[in-house]
């Protein structure tokens, strides 16, 4: 089983992108990754491309030879969907690929352009990632379903908004030197506390923004990245993937995601690892609250501790693992096809020292990156590591 390495990565600025195309956004993520590999494209073999609301956001469907023509590839390409995880099971799908052998250079990453719809278009777009027959039909969306996990955590654990504010805080100033988030500007414990309630116990900066934006990954085989001696530092070790009922009240905890646990556990076997080895993560925060779940299910915290990590500390650039150094869904955007493989790029700019926060984790060899879909029914974690 051959290794994988991230020979390049790309990304578009995530935030409002009036008047361009998801084919153009993507084009400009995956010309940029195969820039930063030094791999031509005749030499790609397969397009795994992630993408959730674009039949609904643009009208389009059979999105992925579109996104190979217009990224210049000459080579088959496949569409996953996994809601919000749709990119993380592109990425994943390709490391497998490589693995077996059945290819020795893929580019992996997703798209989504939503700033083009409404408030109320954009949540209805989102909520078919819940259960239409139990949940939606109830009128059911993910703030409120957030919300209801937010409240059985606090329940089970203990927890306030003034620690969901401390998550905000600290992911809001993270982003602020990435050139890549849509918010680069810092909020105040008191701003956040202060903004206008969403669904209880969750207020505005306690939930992402919407966003435009794309992601790109090539992922080449060690084989390959020897051969041509190309400057491909990071590896993928681990991947894992879980799963979990879509629909919250079928579930035996709504304050735990095991979907999430799973796939970490599998990630950590896959790469040799143990959960006490991760220096830095980047999780799917969404909402607040699901910063929290991640970095338990992750193996960061114990249950009922992860509350706390942000106001402690723990969590902070300077902490003892450092969670969301990209800003997180929360401020640098949440373009639900391209989150994946935007995770899989700000790791790699991480650990191999070229993000505007690498100085954070300067002697860092092992990170995580933890993708959800919907609450959190489907997930998958990656670990990457610094190649020895």
């Amino acid at each position: 089983m051959t290794g994988v390495r991230v020979a390049g990565v790309g990304l578009t600025p995530f935030g409002e992108h009036a008047g361009r195309t998801g084919r153009d956004l993507f084009a400009e993520a995956a010309l940029s990754a195969l820039d930063d590999a030094g791999v031509p494209s005749e030499d790609v073999e397969h397009l795994n491309y992630g993408n959730f609301m674009g039949a609904l956001a643009e009208r389009q469907g059979h999105q992925a030879p579109i996104m190979a023509e217009a990224a210049g590839l000459g080579c088959a390409a496949t569409r996953y969907e996994e809601a919000c995880a749709s990119a993380g099971v592109a990425v994943r799908e390709a490391v497998r690929a490589v693995r077996s052998g059945e290819a020795d250079v893929l580019v992996a990453g997703g798209q989504e352009r939503m700033t083009n719809l409404s408030t109320a278009e954009v949540t209805e777009s989102l909520a078919v990632a819940a259960d239409e027959l139990f949940e939606v039909r109830a009128g059911v969306t993910f703030p409120g379903a957030y919300a209801l996990m937010a409240r059985a955590y606090f329940e089970a654990y203990g927890g306030s908004r003034e620690d969901l504010a401390e998550i905000a805080v600290k992911n809001h100033a993270n982003a602020v030197p990435n050139e890549y988030a849509q918010y680069q500007r810092e909020i105040t414990v008191e701003r956040a506390l202060d903004s206008p309630e969403v669904a209880s116990p969750l207020h505005l900066f306690d939930a992402c923004p919407i966003t435009d934006g794309a992601s790109a990954v090539v992922l080449v085989s060690e084989e390959y990245a020897t051969e041509r001696n190309l400057d491909a530092p990071v590896a993928i070790t681990g991947t894992g993937q879980g799963g979990d009922r879509a629909a919250l009240q079928d579930r035996a905890h709504m304050a735990r995601t095991p979907a999430a646990a799973d796939a970490a556990a599998e990630a950590y076997a896959d790469a040799g690892v143990a959960a006490d080895a991760v220096e830095v993560a980047e999780v799917h925060d969404c909402f607040t609250i699901a910063e929290v779940l991640a970095t338990e299910s992750l193996g960061l915290f114990e249950p009922g501790e992860g509350i706390g990590a942000a106001r402690r500390g723990d969590t902070a650039r300077d902490g003892d693992v450092p969670v969301n150094l990209s800003g997180g869904l929360k401020a640098k955007g949440h373009p639900v096809g391209a989150t994946g493989g935007s995770q899989i790029a700000e790791m790699t700019r991480l650990l191999r020292g070229d993000h505007p926060n690498s100085d954070a984790v300067t002697d860092a060899t092992v990170g995580v990156t933890h993708n959800a879909g919907g609450t959190v029914a489907s997930a998958v974690v990656h670990v990457l590591e610094v190649a020895r």
